[in-house]
């Protein structure tokens, strides 16, 4: 038996050194070392032994298969990395070819407008305050001196989503929210950047969603002329050149006196063409003193303390700076638009 052993080893490993595949070695397995392998009907005979002889014919017999086994493991490593060696060849990629420069995106010329306004107002002492889109009736409305039944919530025909929360028509709860954070203390001077909502139809110049910039300035002794200059001093920078401004009477519920700004037209400087439908001044935001009952409600003493705010449309801002004429362009992820603004 001993010598059957012997042969049956020599016979496994040179099987198992010229396996060629993972197959073929699972099959070897199976033949040498498997329940109905060779080795166990060899062993099999082991009842017909004499006692002396069966320890050492089962000794043997182990050493046989863990020399097998060790054998076939190898053999398996090796036939692995001969198979991943085969499939990284097959795979090779050239990596000295020229690859297609990839696509690189830019900055949305109305988030470029938005930093651009952002900074401006950052130079001049502004903080940027930001809050929630979807708005409570009391921020959105009530606290701006829009009680309901107010006429002039018709001017924001809104979103609702139940008869008290809304999609905000405008950041002004942003100002409303600051100033009872600040609890009556003094200074404020925030601009309150964001999305805003409102049943519009979209047309070349209407988006039932768009962007506002507001910003308020409460401190003591503040004027209308403050707010004048502040406005004045933003529109040189935004547009890039010396701009004749002026301030027409408006009516906002939220600020007494109203006003709003006119610029002297950036395409033909105050002469008259198609963008300023020839009188030389283009609309660009709304402003006015902050209305008493605002500040009361917000916890200022209206007798100790006065502020201006003011709202622009920073999609206007980006038409009136690039020279668009139709604001759905914004909108439409026309890459061919895009791609005119990438400079910015």
């Amino acid at each position: 038996m001993r010598e059957r052993l012997k042969s049956l080893e020599k016979k496994a490993e040179t099987a198992i050194r010229e396996a060629a595949d993972l197959d073929q070695l699972k099959d070897l397995r199976v033949k040498y070392l498997g329940k109905k392998g060779e080795l166990t009907t060899i062993l099999r005979g082991m009842k017909d032994l004499s006692p002396e002889e069966r320890p050492v014919v089962g000794g043997l017999a182990n050493e046989i298969r863990t020399g097998l086994e060790r054998w076939i493991g190898n053999k398996e490593e090796e036939l692995k990395k001969a198979a991943l060696t085969t499939r990284l060849e097959a795979e090779a990629l050239d990596v000295t070819l020229p690859a297609a420069p990839p696509s690189l995106g830019a900055v949305h010329p109305i988030s470029a407008v938005i930093e651009q306004i952002e900074d401006i107002f950052i130079g001049m002492g502004f903080e940027v305050a930001e809050g929630p889109e979807v708005e409570s009736d009391y921020y959105n409305f009530e606290a701006l001196n829009l009680p309901k039944e107010h006429p002039a919530r018709d001017m924001q025909d809104s979103f609702y989503i139940t008869p008290e929360i809304l999609l905000r028509t405008h950041t002004s709860p942003v100002q409303v929210r600051t100033m009872e954070a600040k609890e009556g203390q003094v200074p404020v001077k925030i601009i309150c950047p964001g999305k805003v909502y409102r049943r519009d139809d979209d047309d070349a110049t209407h988006s039932h969603q768009f962007h506002q910039v507001e910003g308020l300035v409460i401190d003591r002794g503040i004027a209308m002329s403050e707010l004048h200059g502040i406005l004045a001093g933003f529109a040189e920078k935004m547009f890039g050149m010396k701009l004749e401004t002026r301030l027409r009477p408006s009516y906002f519920p939220f600020t007494e006196p109203s006003v709003e700004m006119d610029i002297s037209c950036i395409q033909c400087g105050g002469e008259g063409c198609r963008m300023c439908k020839n009188t030389g001044w283009i609309e660009i935001l709304g402003a006015g003193m902050v209305h008493p009952r605002v500040l009361e409600g917000a916890g200022y003493d209206s007798e100790r303390y006065t502020g201006f705010a003011f709202g622009m449309g920073p999609d206007r801002i980006a038409l009136l700076k690039y020279g668009i004429d139709d604001i759905r362009h914004f909108y439409t992820n026309d890459v061919k638009f895009l791609r005119q603004f990438q400079s910015l």
